[in-house]
């Protein structure tokens, strides 16, 4: 008596060939990912120093107008809409709305400045983080 065993091949991956994938594509992602990581950081200092120079054209036409800078109390909302009293030589709106920084502060602004003494300073807190940990702080200065 002859017996018959039947050869069928099946086309599935066994246990063994998938987790050999999962590891070669961890192994990739742990050298790969970190190269990345810092790209965040700099598109948000880029960026809030991109929206810093814009807030400091909007100053600088309210200036031509009016002949001075907002004052600390008026802030950047001056730029918004008319101080009280200056309405007559007010040409703006000189921004539209206000966006906070790429960490989601609002951009702080301070005249007279203490960086600009005979101007205004403008900056970002960027990440929020004390001095001297690792902050980002990204200013007109």
């Amino acid at each position: 008596m002859k017996i018959q065993t039947s050869k069928r091949k099946s086309g599935a991956f066994t246990l063994i060939e998938i987790m050999v994938v999962v590891i070669i594509l961890g192994i990739l992602a742990a050298t790969i990912i970190p190269q990345f990581m810092g790209t965040t950081r700099d598109a948000k200092v880029s960026k809030a120093k991109a929206d810093i120079a814009e807030l400091q054209s909007c100053l600088e036409r309210f200036y031509i107008n009016l002949d001075r800078y907002p004052t600390a109390e008026e802030g950047l909302n001056a730029l918004m809409t008319a101080p009280p009293g200056d309405e007559s030589k007010w040409r703006g709106p000189y921004l539209t709305k206000l966006q906070p920084d790429p960490w989601e502060h609002e951009y702080l602004y301070r005249y007279p400045g203490v960086h600009n003494a005979t101007r205004y300073d403008l900056w970002s807190k960027g990440d929020g983080q004390d001095v001297g940990k690792g902050a980002v702080e990204i200013g007109n200065w």
